[in-house]
């Protein structure tokens, strides 16, 4: 909560009736509302209350809530959300729950549409303490009207302010004439000391301030305002026309932005940016303005800047918060400040955010900078309508995609294209820039077949005007491989990447780096087909050519490190994975940082393998690392912090704790449908993550009703064959085979094994677990014959492709085990059984005792799934350097009678 101002003064008996209030009896819920005109010190008042209750020691916490809007609110109550469940509800039950005695202060609860009473902690114990202008809200509470100040306190605060000035004979005379005039209004009287205390005395002020106060009454703007208003208006008008111009000018950006924190870095990044505008006139006016507050010739002098708030500190006009060392705005100043600069007020709104782009600039990848910018973005956004420059344009948009508000970006971005397009020509090298910026924005909404129809046009101009060999030429091309592979179109994707591959070997030799990504490109994709063999070769390639180049520790580096342990995990390599995760996840600790996107991604990845091990203590201590970051850094709602949570939910459910997993998943499917939409590939995969959930616990009705929703939505939007639509359907047959319907699993396993080979080929990964559980349908069926032919094709596969001591290897022969079992071959099948058996006991010692930790299911639990099949794509995000891919789930024994004694996730 902030301090209250040095000067505060007077309010006692108002002070000590909320004291009397909030010091009844425990166990009651006790709401205290300060209500009354702007600028009357509602929220000065409650800064004291808190002040004096701390010292007091008389509540255990104290929760500050911003309640300018329910945007505002939301954030800082999700605050006190724990990292297990990022929603209001779950704020607001942690402190239903927490019986000590806190007080939350709702302050500038203003908007008359503000349900605040949604924001109330569901319990009938704690202390809520209200500002307002809203006297509607007095309706939840006891209430207090904030007016005027007495006579002598108004007269005593302005003493207070005025300090050495006040040296006349009879100061307290005219000292009272002043507070008269200003109707004893506290952010009258706090002006006017600020006024006086920087340009004048007592007696001079009082004729000023008349003479103003006479000359507002004329303006049309001010006709009909309380007087109130018009002796704040009084009180500013004589500081604004003392200020100095850069003061102004100050002020008039500070009334753009959000009322609180303002930091001065915002300024020094613009000033030091290198940001070229294509309008070169209003580069220059921008400079200008930046001139004047500290900023010349791409440096930074932080005196001139603090000389300049400094003004308008002493006005009292701004005031600095000492915790962060930003400054605040009172929201009535800003309003008067954008009333009287009305006629340069677009002028202005431009200038800011093109000061805001340009601080970006200077350093784009400080994203914990971005994210703090997030509450100026949303209050500068109705500016956008208005034209702006076009690189400008560029820079706010990119902003926005760091910030995941995609469709903010795209309004900016089309604005940008149309401009380009009517000034420079649809193939100007500028105009194809902004397109394949507009595709990348299309691909982060979900919008593959958008995203490729620009790629496809700029790729053939590149093609037509530079080259097919031209490096643009070859980046486009590259771009447009990864949507083939978003889409599922894995044969046009190799067959671009082996283009861009060979051209860039014969141009620029094999070990340029251009050539290298290429390869790692090509790597990639043969990791998605299950190629693990081929992706490690190129992988191990690339790692040893970059190591030699680069270094051990070079960040391009470090990201084939990284991509070679993701393939190492999908080899089952847990150990070799595991080493050098932790040596990616080190270097980058020490060369970006502990925050840095690249160094969470490290972290998460080395929580997945670890989740692969069944180390769920370990997997989930990382995890809330890096939501918890995320959180802070990007915002609640942010796109990779709903993915941080996805994945944390993931753990959860491996943990067997159904509840926590699924308060998770709720909130962030709940998220993604309103910021993403309904049919985004995010809001897509968290239906699926929600519905695994459900029918973990049994909730067989739930999981098939969001399954056919969204294999209906998948149909529809990327068709019956795409690989994400084939998910689907498997997981619905996953759903039938956990409740006996035999005919209906068969129908749908049939249809995608037929197009998993047709697609991928036969020994792909995905293909060979739908004929793992065709196999075990058929088993359940009691059709052995058909489920021996399949479960011998499967391990035979896996065990050329895995290894003969892959985990999915493991869970083959078991599985053909149970059906020799079942035909009565027992020999072949305790052979098998046997052979397992060592290998598992051979890996378990490998494991430190404390490595791994078991999953404890109750027998009942474990009798519950029909048969071992295996659910891939299903449950959680992995990242590779940039990229998320799904994990794959669960595999259990056969037969219903056989216990499920391979849980496998896969």
């Amino acid at each position: 909560c902030l301090l209250p101002v040095p000067s505060f003064t007077g309010r006692q008996e108002t002070l000590q009736e909320i004291h009397q209030y909030f010091g009844q009896a425990q166990g009651t819920r006790l709401v205290f509302i300060l209500h009354g005109l702007g600028g009357s010190g509602k929220s000065q008042m409650a800064f004291k209350f808190v002040q004096e209750a701390q010292v007091k020691k008389r509540f255990s916490d104290v929760f500050f809530i911003d309640t300018t809007s329910e945007e505002t609110a939301e954030t800082d109550l999700k605050l006190l959300a724990p990292a297990s469940d990022n929603t209001l509800e779950a704020a607001l039950s942690w402190l239903a729950s927490n019986h000590n005695e806190w007080l939350i202060v709702f302050d500038n609860a203003d908007d008359v549409g503000l349900d605040i009473a949604k924001f109330f902690p569901p319990c009938t114990f704690g202390s809520i303490l209200i500002t307002t202008r809203n006297r509607q809200l007095c309706i939840h509470g006891v209430d207090v009207q904030v007016s005027n100040m007495a006579l002598n306190d108004a007269s005593s605060l302005l003493l207070k302010l005025v300090g050495r000035k006040a040296v006349q004979d009879n100061k307290e005379e005219l000292a009272t004439a002043i507070v008269k005039e200003l109707h004893c209004f506290p952010l009258a009287v706090s002006q006017a000391g600020g006024y006086i205390n920087a340009r004048g005395d007592l007696e001079s002020y009082l004729t000023l301030y008349k003479s103003s106060y006479d000359r507002l009454l004329q303006r049309n703007d001010i006709k009909g305002q309380s007087q109130y208003s018009v002796a704040v208006y009084a009180t500013w008008d004589l500081s604004y026309n003392k200020l100095s111009s850069k003061g102004k000018v100050l002020l008039q950006i500070f009334s753009c932005l959000h009322h609180q924190g303002i930091g001065m870095e915002i300024f020094e990044r613009a000033s030091l940016s290198e940001l070229q505008m294509e309008d070169c006139d209003f580069q220059v006016q921008v400079n200008q303005v930046l001139a004047q507050l500290g900023g010349s010739n791409q440096t930074w002098d932080a005196l001139t800047f603090n000389d300049v708030v400094g003004e308008l500190q002493a006005y009292s006009l701004v005031e600095q918060n000492l915790h962060n060392q930003s400054f605040s705005v009172h929201p009535l100043v800003q309003q008067w400040s954008n009333d009287i600069t009305k006629q340069c007020g677009d002028f202005v709104q431009r200038c800011v955010l093109a000061i805001i782009a340009m601080s970006c600039a200077l350093n784009q990848e400080d994203f914990s900078y971005i994210g703090r910018l997030s509450h100026h973005m949303a209050r500068l956004a109705p500016f956008h309508q208005r034209p702006l420059d076009t690189n400008i344009s560029m820079w706010l948009a990119y902003i926005y995609r760091k910030q995941g508000r995609w469709n903010d970006a795209e309004l900016l971005q089309v604005a940008v294209l149309e401009i380009r397009k009517r000034l420079l020509g649809e193939e100007h090298p500028d105009t194809l820039i902004t397109v394949n910026n507009l595709a990348f924005t299309f691909s982060r909404q979900g919008r593959w077949s958008d995203a490729e129809a620009l790629q496809v046009a700029v790729l053939e101009s590149q093609k037509r005007l530079l080259g097919e060999q031209h490096p643009d030429t070859l980046t486009s091309m590259s771009s447009l491989a990864l949507t083939y592979r978003k889409q599922g179109r894995w044969n046009d994707a190799e067959a671009l990447q082996v283009k861009v591959l060979e051209i860039r070997k014969k141009l620029l030799g094999e070990e340029h780096p251009d050539t290298l990504t290429s390869i790692s490109n090509l790597a990639s994709r043969y990791s998605k087909l299950g190629r693990w063999s081929d992706a490690g070769g190129l992988q191990v390639t690339v790692l040893e050519t970059r190591k030699r180049l680069l270094g051990e520790e070079h960040l391009h580096t470090l990201t084939s490190m990284s991509s070679l342990a993701s393939t190492y995990s999908e080899q089952g390599r847990w150990n070799d994975a595991e080493v050098l995760q932790i040596t990616v996840l080190d270097s980058r600790k020490r060369l970006l940082g502990k925050e840095h996107p690249a160094t969470l991604t490290s972290m998460h990845n080395l929580a997945f393998i670890y989740s692969k091990q069944g180390r769920w203590t370990n997997a989930e201590a990382l995890q809330v690392i890096v939501l918890e970051t995320r959180k802070r850094l990007l915002g609640k709602e942010h796109p990779d912090t709903l993915r941080s949570m996805n994945n944390l939910a993931s753990t959860y459910s491996n943990q067997g704790r159904w509840n926590d997993a699924e308060g998770l998943q709720v909130a962030v499917l709940e998220s993604q449908k309103r910021l993403l939409g309904k049919q985004h590939p995010d809001t897509m995969l968290s239906m699926n993550n929600l519905a695994s959930t459900y029918r973990d616990q049994g909730r067989w009705t739930d999981t098939e009703a969001l399954q056919l929703t969204l294999l209906k939505s998948q149909k529809k939007l990327l068709g019956k064959e795409h690989l994400g639509t084939l998910t689907s359907m498997h997981n619905l047959a996953s759903t039938y085979m956990y409740q006996g319907r035999w005919t209906d699993a068969e129908g749908l396993q049939v249809t995608v094994l037929e197009s998993r080979k047709r697609l991928l080929g036969e020994k792909h990964p995905d293909t060979l677990t739908s004929m793992n559980n065709l196999a075990c349908t058929y088993s359940n069926q009691g059709r052995c014959t058909d489920a021996e032919g399949l479960h011998v094709v499967v391990l035979e596969n896996r065990k050329m492709l895995l290894g003969k001591e892959h985990p999915k290897t493991l869970t083959s022969m078991l599985n053909l085990a149970d059906v020799f079992e079942h035909q009565a071959h027992y020999s072949e099948a305790e052979a098998l059984r046997q052979a397992t058996q060592d290998i598992q006991q051979r890996q378990d010692a490998a494991l430190k005792p404390t490595q791994k930790d078991k999953l404890v299911v109750s027998p009942v639990k474990l009798a519950l799934p029909p048969a071992g099949f295996e659910d891939p794509l299903s449950l959680s995000l992995h990242e590779k350097s940039t990229n998320p891919r799904k994990r794959k789930r669960v595999s259990i024994s056969p037969f219903r009678y056989t216990s499920g004694r391979n849980i496998e996730h896969v």
